[in-house]
């Protein structure tokens, strides 16, 4: 729904989740014409052979490196690829990608494929419009853009101008805008730009009106959004102080602090609003309510889903902050408010969430008013509009909308066109419209405007595809996990597939830090099926499809369910006739990239193909770099004696050993200052050393590039043509075997 300020771990684990797992629909063009002189389908080329002679791999120092947990003596012999920027590394850095490379650039299928994905990636694409003041503000991309240009227009019907192209802040499209926020008076856009895709980002500030930057620059800003005082002279945002500059992008971020930027005025005299010096790992994200009067301070510790918040009163400039809600026992997200009453939509004894009014006079939890009670659904997003309460709940990993009055009574729901996810439904108390996208697995994101008076939708922009949707079937399934539990998965592929086993079939999850895998369009994901491919998402214990307790069921001593659940997924989709061992790929980014690796590690035979990406690989250093100590509240912490044991025990460069694994595509970036590259760089070098079997083991290094934020079209385009080329050989429908031929000799 609404999208507030982000603390930095609020944050983290947003960015970990929203923008590093499966395509998503702002990617998305879709079209069932094959491209020129090309196949419509892969399983209709002829079959080639999938067993290469073993390839040699860039040579990998192991050092005498041993650590001691808790009596464990643990081996790590590549520690020294954790230093992207050493010589060494560099040389093997390059060495990996001339292997890789070589070996993709020589797949057949390779080409018809990025020739295909460029060509349905190519459709106009547009942001969800707000409104600030008299005018509206939305993003658009072009088609191949390699960042969304912002606009602006005082009237959806007249013609918008260009208010900030990010495409102009660099030659290769790597600059990207990181965040923004425009005055209630619509005349000043603060906006944050990142390099090379890296979660550091400096705040600049433009004149709408004008279209010109003003001084203000401020920097080493990480994990938030500006967000202005109600008369637009000044910016509450949060940063780190200024790093080593050999620790920038692999230093531990701790001791966030929260400030306050006057407008025309330098960094160095920004007022230190909040920090704690006895806390070095809470975050702070703080904006300020509608009616500009009250500074909201959101506080995280790590990617916990408890919090607390605060508050401080902007009328009084004498006024300390009042700790309003001070325990750690539940997450509180803010929703609104009116005058000194406060909603939140919060977990607290409501594991699928509730919302709740409190009383800044009375805050005492005796006082509490609950406006809308827990149901059997997930309460998802509340926003307010108009008076009321707009409700996005998930039935079983889908969106359903519900509107509700100030005091809780039911008005009706929102009619979606089918099984899929919303997004937007923004705006202030007093508007009247709202605005929200729809998009399924085989529905490219439509936008609509909702009229909140007269309770209708209608189209406010569509993609024009040549793409027939109904070509394509959605099913849900719900299957048994090795504990009993049942989980839902999603199943996407072109009508009439044959169940005889043979279908080339991508496996995706994620499983981790409450995130909810809900239905959405992707390019990538189409070009897969049109390869006759089938597309298939499982909601894994670990996310936030069922609430509270589905996220924890998968956390720090369960996360071994995650990995059984995804495990008995594949087991499901090949004892159902969908496909075999040799033509499923598993696929993951982030956390979904752990998930990829530990399922590779404990079940290799199952597999054909294993794409891990951006993966925390190493469960027992992860905390020491960046933001990575944030991830303790779902993964726990080698120092911890209990959980050392249940982290070594499915940590994947630790489960390694020598046997035959099945091909793997790692792919990283080489500044990935979110999950550092050294997970995947040592995942890497001990995987292309333990593999006895013939199949490849290969890792894709992007440079200039960071975790996925911000990255360039171009690069995404490559990058998924690559994925998708490398599985398809590897099951005997992408011409493989010529590739293992030429690379071995």
């Amino acid at each position: 729904m609404k999208l507030r300020a982000l603390s930095a771990a609020a944050a983290c684990a947003f960015w970990l989740t929203h923008c590093t797992h499966a395509p998503t629909q702002l990617e998305a063009r879709a079209s069932t014409a094959p491209a020129a002189g090309a196949t419509s389908s892969a399983a209709s080329t002829e079959k080639v052979s999938t067993a290469p002679a073993r390839l040699a791999y860039p040579a990998a120092r192991k050092d005498d490196v041993v650590d001691d947990y808790h009596g464990t003596q643990v081996a790590d012999p590549y520690r020294w690829l954790e230093n992207p920027d050493a010589p060494e590394s560099r040389q093997w850095i390059e060495a990996q990608n001339q292997l890789a490379f070589g070996y993709l650039e020589k797949i057949p299928v390779r080409a018809q494929i990025k020739q295909r994905m460029t060509e349905l990636w190519d459709f106009e694409k547009y942001g969800l419009p707000w409104r600030e003041g008299n005018r509206y503000f939305f993003s658009r991309n072009n088609g191949l853009q390699s960042q969304s240009v912002i606009y602006t227009t005082e009237s959806l019907e007249a013609e918008p101008r260009v208010l900030l192209d990010p495409n102009t802040l660099s030659k290769d499209g790597t600059v990207a805008l990181a965040g923004m926020a425009i005055t209630q008076d619509g005349n000043l856009l603060a906006y944050g730009v990142a390099a090379a895709g890296s979660d550091w980002k400096e705040i600049r500030v433009r004149d709408v009106r004008t279209g010109q930057d003003l001084a203000d620059v401020v920097k080493w800003v990480k994990f938030s959004n500006p967000s202005w005082t109600k008369d637009g002279k000044g910016f509450f945002y949060s940063r780190y102080d200024e790093p080593k500059a050999a620790e920038a992008m692999s230093g531990a971020n701790y001791f966030q602090k929260l400030y306050f930027h006057k407008l025309g005025t330098p960094q160095t005299e920004d007022v230190l609003v909040y920090e704690r010096k006895d806390q070095k790992e809470w975050g702070f994200g703080g904006f300020t309510t509608e009616d500009g009067r009250y500074l909201l301070i959101q506080i995280s510790r790590g990617t916990e889903r408890k919090n607390l918040v605060f508050y401080k009163d902007l009328k009084d400039p004498k006024a300390q902050v009042v700790e309003l809600l001070k325990e750690w026992d539940g997450q509180y997200s803010y929703v609104g408010n009116d005058g000194t009453t406060f909603w939140f939509k919060t977990d607290l004894d409501a594991p699928r969430g509730r919302l709740i009014a409190i009383d800044l006079r009375k805050p005492e939890r005796k006082n509490w008013k609950e406006v809308i009670p827990q149901g059997e659904e997930t309460m998802s997003g509340v926003s307010f509009v108009n008076d009321m309460f707009i409700v996005d709940v998930l039935k079983d990993a889908h969106a359903q909308v519900r509107l509700y009055s100030r005091d809780g009574k039911p008005k009706g729901e929102v009619a979606l066109p089918g099984l899929g996810s919303v997004y937007g439904f923004g705006g202030k108390r007093t508007d009247t419209e709202t605005f929200y996208g729809y998009t399924s697995f085989n529905t490219p994101m439509t936008l609509y405007r909702y009229d909140l008076k007269t309770g209708q939708s209608t189209v406010f922009k569509a993609p024009k595809l040549k793409f027939d949707p109904a070509q394509y079937e959605t099913k849900q399934v719900f299957y048994t996990s090795k504990d009993g539990t049942r989980v839902p998965m999603f199943i996407t592929h072109k009508k009439g597939l044959k169940l005889d086993g043979t279908n080339p079939t991508l496996l995706y999850g994620y499983g981790g830090f409450n995130a909810s895998m809900t239905p959405s369009f992707s390019v990538a994901n189409l070009v897969w099926m049109e390869q006759g491919g089938v597309y298939v998402q499982a909601n894994l214990r670990g996310g936030g499809e069922y609430g509270r307790e589905w996220h924890q069921a998968g956390t720090k001593l369960r996360k071994q369910n995650v990995f059984d659940d995804f495990i008995a997924a594949a087991e499901w989709l090949i004892a159902n006739q969908y496909t075999s061992s040799s033509r499923l790929a598993i696929s993951g980014r982030s956390n979904g990239g752990l998930l990829v690796g530990a399922a590779v590690t404990q079940r290799p035979e199952l597999f054909g193909v294993a794409l891990p990406g951006v993966g925390v690989m190493d469960m027992l250093r992860f905390h020491k770099f960046t933001i990575g100590w944030a991830w303790t509240s779902d993964y726990g912490s080698a120092e911890n004696p209990e959980e050392f044991k249940a982290l070594h025990a499915y940590s994947p460069l630790h489960n390694l050993k020598a046997r035959s694994y099945p091909a793997m595509l790692v792919h990283t970036a080489d500044h990935d200052d979110r999950v550092v590259p050294g997970h995947s760089f040592k995942f890497t070098a001990a995987a292309q050393a333990a593999q006895t079997g013939e199949a490849p083991v290969l890792i894709r290094i992007e440079t200039k590039a960071g975790h996925g934020a911000g990255k360039p079209t171009g690069k995404i385009i490559e990058e998924y043509t690559d994925l998708w080329a490398f599985s398809l050989a590897q099951m005997g429908l992408g011409g493989g075997q010529a590739v293992a031929a030429d690379q071995s000799r």
